[in-house]
């Protein structure tokens, strides 16, 4: 009976990639040169290309204004939600690995950039050491973070059990503009 009850239910949709034990992790873009509407599109697809991992949604692009150093040109920002089975710091690495394909340099603190992908969650963890902070250090502060997460991860919340979309409740979307309903 169980078999019966087992082959009359529809099988999942095939995906192109199949992820075992695995976690979501959600991923900030920002890009402020060369550019940056064309990098962040690029990262996309390169976040999807990464090994043992999948991009499953993609947030519109915002437009920010800068933090850190005056007069930097204005940030293109984005969310991403992965699934991975890459440990976190073996996914640190890989998103290094495509800033670096697009010419990241990091000379200041908050300096602009040709592209910047942070790893903001990883599951549900609590990541503390020199190389990785997750949550995210600054995330609970960023608008152009909170507003495209909430936009991918509604449901999305930090380790302590705070929603995310509490968390954008608290902000302002000042010197924040939505440039797409859909991406």
């Amino acid at each position: 009976m169980i078999n019966d009850r087992l082959s009359s239910m529809s099988a999942p949709p095939e995906s192109k990639k199949t992820i075992a034990l695995s976690s979501h992790a959600y991923i900030g873009l920002g890009s402020n040169l060369d550019n940056p509407i064309q990098h962040v599109r690029a990262a996309f697809k390169e976040l999807d290309e990464i090994a043992d991992t999948q991009l499953l949604e993609q947030s519109p692009l915002y437009r920010s204004a800068p933090v850190g150093p005056a007069g930097q040109p204005d940030y293109i920002n984005a969310c991403a939600l992965l699934q991975t089975t890459l440990a976190p710091l073996q996914l640190l690495d890989a998103l290094q690995a495509i800033e670096n394909s697009h010419q990241r340099v990091r000379k200041e603190r908050w300096g602009a950039r040709t592209l910047d992908l942070d790893l903001l969650l990883f599951g549900q963890q609590t990541i503390d050491t020199q190389r990785l902070q997750v949550p995210h250090p600054y995330l609970a502060e960023r608008n152009f973070v909170l507003y495209p997460l909430v936009d991918i991860g509604i449901k999305a919340h930090l380790p302590s059990g705070e929603p995310i979309a509490k968390l954008k409740q608290a902000s302002n979307n000042a010197g924040l503009e939505r440039l797409e309903k859909n991406s």
